[in-house]
């Protein structure tokens, strides 16, 4: 007989989870304690929960399939419906708390363990299984969900349509033009109640899916999303924390909608996992945030609290130091001591406080060479990592060292994961130690992917990151990643199995370096955006979050890039040219003024009231950028689009003072309102003008709105208010 489904969590988000000892434990609804049943008052209405609720965790494998349906939809599997509630354990340590619900099948033998976490009362669960075999005999799974949550629609009105009264939120992730979040409900995405399931089927057999597949985890899509109530504002918002391929699908089933979040899948990504007895999988944990109201912002500024909280401590997430990097609009990958030494000045002289010397400092090709696909004639020869003595006649350590004398901090770039076809590594590194698809090695664009599960491919990198930090006493480096390496590598299992491995082993590889050099700062960077996911952000302390070259452009970026990279960590270009007007600078500038300035460009160009204005910004920036550690993202005139001739961020800090840029480009009107956020404290919120010329404010403080006033397109302004 089924024991009273278990309540678990807090007032601001609980469980109720079914426990069936002749069945699986199922999670019959999650949100704010208040909304969930009562067990013992109302067991009908939690009956009618559990019919359509999904196992805590779904499980395909290749000898049970799935029952009742087919399809490609990743539930009902026929593994998950064998499972049967055996018990759980909660814990607690420090500020974050842990149930475990355990689960098990006698046909096949697996045991699966259900983990949720919770972290101080706040709104955001985080989610992974466990899988272990204890049969007598192999299990191959092909898909093992990290949450499963049904009954999502639970709480519209009576006569509401899902399709109508939820909203899905996504956000494509293009190279250069990354954020671009867009809402549409469920049946605009093209899911629809179609009407079987009053002739006994399960629903419509339809999904909507979004998937990533190989190294970069955000190249076509963030790997978020949100679904929320579209009257009421009640959101869930998550994000699945993997550096390598992830799937979600969003879909009906029994008059209801249903969530699945996992890593790597068979039918979509290769994967599977072969478990012999004794033998256990992991999958890749995701988090979800649930708010009663306030809709995608809240749900995102709920997740960014997480993302501190969940984060590996760093000196730099309290620093905030400006950085200034040769690449961007600047050397372009052509850096020497003569074109160096000019800059290292300049941006001295600016305000930066780190100098990162970016790619090209190892090459020794003749300037300007070309190799393949048009890049730079080192790129299919990279691996050693080695200073190139043609472009520094006195050693690279001559502009190392006239960084320190001018009181900044020393960086390099480096892209350690590639090893490029021409160089001698290539030769000298065993097989086993790149990626490898039917016994041949995988080339991409010149390259080799190093396989970071085999150990001389980690001694590769551990010694060339340990050699540079001692001989060049660097502080800084910047970790690039330009290549998508595909579906995976040979593995006993799969080649999606073999690509997991080595995601994990290069998380693995990061924490490694960051225990041995505790100060050093690693800045994320893969083809600008392309692996911003939390699995990484949650160990390195800054990212880079576009390779857009355009002022006119990136504000588009900037603005939107909180959603899914809180604030201290997301590096903004900001790249000032000589040939930019005064109000062009100032946008070049505010773009990155919410986030990390990645100062680049042509300081050593400008002209002395331009480089004047520079260092005005970054001597504002300084004066607040202490409140970015614990911001929260609003958009007073919506989540940016592409093409939106007016832009807004505000950041509203913990001590109350919201910080709002605002930018204006071409076709956009003179002047603009914007609803802002700002907590109510009675006096003094009066907007005031922290950067940006010729700004023109008005303030409504009933409304709190204000009214925003550029003279000129393609200009910004940074407020505070508060």
């Amino acid at each position: 007989m089924p024991l009273t489904p278990l309540r678990w969590g807090s007032d601001t988000l609980s469980l109720l989870i079914s426990r069936d000892p002749d069945g699986p434990a199922r999670l019959l609804a999650a949100g704010e304690a208040a909304t969930l049943p009562d067990p013992d008052r109302e067991p009908e209405h939690c009956a009618r929960l559990s019919r359509r609720a999904l196992p805590l965790v779904e499980i395909q494998a290749t000898g049970g399939g799935r029952l009742g349906t087919s399809g490609k939809r990743h539930v009902d599997g026929a593994v998950s419906r064998g499972l049967r509630y055996v018990g759980h354990e909660e814990d607690q340590d420090g500020e974050w708390r842990t149930l475990r619900v355990r689960m098990t099948d006698d046909v096949s033998g697996l045991r699966v363990t259900a983990r949720y976490t919770l972290h101080h009362g706040g709104p955001v669960l985080t989610a992974e299984a466990h899988v272990e075999n204890t049969g007598e005999g192999p299990v191959t799974l092909e898909y093992v969900s990290s949450f499963a949550l049904s009954n999502l629609a639970r709480l519209l009105p009576p006569g509401a349509r899902w399709e109508d009264g939820l909203s899905l939120w996504f956000a494509a992730n293009p190279w250069s033009g990354e954020y671009r979040w867009s809402r549409a409900t469920l049946a605009e995405r093209g899911l629809y109640d179609v009407g079987m399931v009053a002739y006994g089927q399960t629903g419509s057999k339809n999904r909507i899916a979004v998937t990533s597949t190989g190294s970069w985890s955000s190249s076509e899509y963030l790997p978020m999303g949100c679904l929320e109530e579209t009257a009421t504002g009640r959101a869930l918002c998550w994000q699945i924390e993997h550096n390598g391929s992830w799937h979600a699908e969003l879909a009906d089933r029994f008059d209801d909608v249903y969530l699945a979040l996992s890593g790597p899948t068979d039918r979509e990504h290769q994967w599977r996992r072969r478990l012999a007895p004794g033998e256990s999988f992991r999958t890749v944990p995701v988090s979800v945030a649930l708010v009663p109201e306030g809709g995608f912002e809240a749900a995102v500024g709920a997740l960014t609290s997480y993302r501190r909280a969940s984060r590996r401590p760093h000196a730099d997430h309290r620093r905030l130091p400006v950085v200034f990097n040769d690449f961007m609009n600047s050397l372009m990958g052509e850096p020497s001591t003569k074109a160096l030494l000019p800059l290292v000045d300049a941006a001295a002289e600016a305000g930066a406080e780190v100098f990162c010397v970016d790619a090209g400092w190892y090459d020794a090709e003749p300037p300007g060479t070309v190799g393949p696909g048009g890049v730079p004639g080192w790129w299919d020869a990279v691996g050693a990592w080695e200073e190139a003595a043609p472009r520094f006649p006195g050693g690279l350590s001559e502009v190392l060292e006239r960084i320190r004398e001018r009181g900044m901090v020393p960086g390099l770039w480096l892209e350690p994961e590639v090893i490029g076809v021409r160089s001698p590594l290539a030769a000298e590194l065993p097989e086993e130690a790149f990626f490898r698809r039917g016994g041949e090695r995988v080339t991409e664009w010149g390259r080799h992917q190093l396989d970071l599960r085999h150990p001389a491919a980690r001694a590769h990198l551990d010694a060339v990151v340990d050699r540079l930090v001692r001989e060049y006493g660097l502080g800084y480096i910047k970790l690039d990643y330009n290549i998508d390496i595909g579906a995976g590598t040979e593995d006993a299992n799969s080649p999606g199995h073999g690509l997991l491995g080595h995601n994990r082993a290069y998380l693995d590889w990061l924490d490694g370096v960051l225990d041995r050099h505790p100060g050093l700062v690693l800045e994320s960077c893969a083809a600008g955006g392309s692996r911003t996911d939390h699995a990484i952000l949650a160990r390195l302390p800054i990212h880079s979050v576009t390779d857009q070259q355009d002022f006119r452009l990136i504000p588009a970026i900037a603005a939107a890039a909180p959603s899914a990279v809180t604030p201290e960590q997301g590096a903004i270009w900001s790249y000032p040219l000589p040939e930019h007007s005064d109000a062009e600078l100032g946008m070049v500038l505010v773009s990155a003024m919410l986030g990390r300035v990645h100062l680049a460009g042509r300081p050593d160009l400008l002209t002395d009231d331009q480089l004047a204005i520079v260092r005005q910004a970054l001597d504002t920036y300084k004066s607040y950028r202490h409140l970015l550690r614990t911001a929260l993202p609003r958009w007073p005139l919506g989540i940016p689009g592409w093409r939106d001739e007016w832009l807004a961020l505000a950041l509203t800090a913990a001590d109350g003072t919201t910080l709002l840029a605002v930018w204006r480009r071409a076709g956009a009107e003179r002047s603009r309102t914007a609803s802002v956020p700002v907590p109510w404290t009675g006096q003094g919120q009066v907007p005031r003008v922290l950067f940006g010329a010729g700004a023109e404010l008005e303030w409504d403080a009933e409304r709190r709105a204000v009214r925003v006033g550029l003279p000129v397109v393609n200009s910004a302004v940074l407020i505070a208010i508060g």
